[in-house]
C-alpha cells in the first residue's frame, strides 16, 4: 500500500486546517444524521396509524432502530404522501357505463393504486333516475341535462370512494379535462375517452363535493344492504 505524507508546510497550512474543519463538520454531520433517523414518523402517515401498508406484516409492526438506519426503510409506506393526518381527504369516483362497458374498470382504479391512494370503498350497481337526477342537479338549467341522465342510467356504473392527502385535486388531474380531445395525454380521458358525453369516469371537483358525494354513496350501500336484509 502506496504511504504520501505530507510536508510540514501543508500541514500547518490553511489546507490542513479546512480539511481538519472538514473532518470535524462531517462527524457532526453523521452524528447529527444518526440522532435524527430514530425518530417515531408514525405520526405523520399519510393514512391511519393502524393500517398494514406501515408494517412488514399486518401482525408485525416494522420497528426502526438504528442498526436499520443505513437500510432502505421498507417499512414506510409512499414516502412521497408522508403527511399530517389532518390533510387526508376522500374523493368520490365513478366509472360511467360506457367505462364499465368498455372493460376499463381495472385500468381506471390501477391508476389511482399507482398513484398511491387508498380505495375505501367500491359498488357496481344500476343507477336509478332519482339518484341520477340528484347527483347531476347542478347541472339541470343546462340544455344538455336530459340527455345526461339518460346517459348515467343506461348501463351498470361502478362507485368508489378514495382517500389520501390531496386526492380530491390530484384525482381531477389524473381523471383529465371534461373534453377528452382537451385532456392531456396521460390522463384518463386523454388516453382512453374522445367524446364529452362520454368521458368514462367522474370525479369530485371540491372537497366539499366529494364529503357530499362520498356521504350519498355510503347512504346508497346502508340502503341495500337493508333491502337485502328485508327480502331475506
Amino acid at each position: 500500500m502506496e504511504t504520501i505524507t505530507l510536508s510540514p508546510s501543508l500541514t500547518t497550512s490553511s489546507f490542513g486546517t479546512s480539511a481538519a474543519a472538514t473532518v470535524k463538520r462531517s462527524s457532526a454531520t453523521c452524528l447529527s444524521y444518526t440522532s435524527h433517523a430514530n425518530l417515531n414518523v408514525n405520526h405523520l402517515a399519510a393514512f391511519h396509524k393502524q393500517s398494514h401498508l406501515f408494517t412488514k406484516s399486518p401482525t408485525r409492526p416494522f420497528v426502526f432502530t438504528k442498526t436499520r438506519a443505513n437500510k432502505s426503510a421498507h417499512g414506510i409506506f409512499l414516502p412521497h404522501l408522508v403527511a399530517s393526518l389532518e390533510q387526508v381527504e376522500q374523493t368520490y369516483i365513478m366509472v360511467k357505463p360506457d367505462g364499465v362497458q368498455r372493460g376499463l374498470v381495472g385500468e381506471i382504479i390501477s391508476r389511482f393504486e399507482r398513484k398511491g391512494f387508498k380505495l375505501t370503498g367500491l359498488k357496481l350497481f344500476q343507477c336509478p333516475k332519482e339518484l341520477a337526477e340528484e347527483h347531476c342537479k347542478d347541472l339541470k338549467t343546462k340544455s344538455f341535462y336530459p340527455t345526461l341522465i339518460d346517459y348515467i342510467t343506461s348501463g351498470p356504473v361502478v362507485c368508489m370512494v378514495w382517500e389520501g392527502v390531496g386526492v380530491v385535486a390530484s384525482a381531477r388531474k389524473l381523471i383529465g379535462s371534461t373534453n377528452p380531445l382537451q385532456a392531456e395525454p396521460g390522463t384518463i380521458r386523454g388516453d382512453l375517452a374522445v367524446q364529452t358525453g362520454r368521458n368514462v369516469v367522474h370525479g369530485s371537483d371540491s372537497p366539499e363535493n366529494g364529503k357530499r358525494e362520498t356521504g350519498r354513496f355510503l347512504f346508497l350501500v346502508f340502503k341495500h344492504i337493508i333491502s337485502e336484509m328485508i327480502s331475506s
